[in-house]
């Protein structure tokens, strides 16, 4: 399962609405977590790395807009506190 990482302008994330979605922030910390849907969230601020069982790792912050795939396992590793807004895709809006 892949985490992709992207960087968009301010019109593709307006399009998207991103600026509307809740936000979560977190502490530095280093947690499990497991999607039971998949997420979208663009980082307004912090640094985390994202490791998954298969030995994948990716890291992002700031202006990264990241999408996490249903059913992905993973520890977060939250290196500088985060603020970030999100979204669970339903399954009628979850292109994968």
């Amino acid at each position: 399962m892949k985490i992709s990482i992207e960087t968009p302008d301010r019109q593709t994330l307006e399009k998207k609405g991103v600026f509307s979605w809740p936000i979560w922030e977190k502490e530095v910390s280093r947690f499990d977590w497991y999607y039971d849907d998949t997420e979208e969230c663009y980082l307004l601020k912090g640094r985390v790395r994202v490791e998954t069982p298969d030995g994948q790792s990716v890291e992002f912050g700031p202006g990264d807009y990241v999408r996490f795939p249903k059913g992905l396992s993973c520890v977060w590793d939250v290196r500088e506190p985060v603020k970030k807004h999100y979204q669970f895709l339903a399954a009628e809006d979850d292109p994968s």
